[in-house]
């Protein structure tokens, strides 16, 4: 059965049927402009490179231009050098964010984050005046900027649940601002 002699050979039509390759019959006409290629280009100018050039609008805007003022002063932009120099400021930026040569007062936004978030569980203002040691903050910068930016915390009172009619379930809730706790 897997034999190529038990197999029905195929047979292909000899002539080419009228109707093959074609959409539309073609009229005489266009059967011509097909034959002859048109030239890309011409030795001499013909009308309609010559309608072509008498655009009074162009012309006019060409003059309003005037020639071309090119300043050689200009140093010649490399795009290497901008390549160059974005690669070495990523790099400084870098140097910068390592926690042993960060800079005083100057945190990323993901260590704010974690710093705001450790400061709600502290109980004294020794343990927070250490905290802000670790981040390399001032506590006194600390203690101002925790007066108008914290991470939001959920308030366990205001959870509703809900299901809509696809039975999809959410969960709504307030956020609410938590400042610590802190022992006199």
């Amino acid at each position: 059965m897997g034999n190529s002699s038990s197999k029905a050979a195929r047979t292909l039509p000899k002539e080419k049927s009228s109707w093959a390759g074609s959409r539309m019959p073609l009229r005489q006409d266009s059967v011509q402009e097909i034959r002859r290629p048109r030239p890309l280009a011409y030795e001499n100018k013909t009308d309609a490179v010559e309608a072509d050039a008498k655009d009074p609008q162009f012309m006019s805007k060409l003059s309003q231009l005037g020639p071309v003022r090119v300043d050689h002063h200009v140093p010649p932009i490399r795009p290497t050098d901008y390549v160059q120099q974005m690669h070495h400021s990523r790099l400084q930026s870098e140097v910068q964010a390592l926690p042993s040569h960060s800079t005083r007062n100057r945190l990323l936004a993901s260590s704010l984050s974690e710093l705001l978030e450790s400061r709600k569980t502290v109980k004294s203002e020794a343990e927070l005046q250490a905290l802000a040691e670790q981040y390399h903050i001032d506590f006194n910068k600390l203690d101002e900027l925790a007066k108008f930016i914290n991470t939001p915390s959920i308030d366990e009172s205001t959870i509703v649940k809900s299901t809509d009619q696809d039975g999809e379930e959410t969960l709504t809730m307030t956020a609410r601002w938590v400042d610590p706790k802190l022992e006199t």
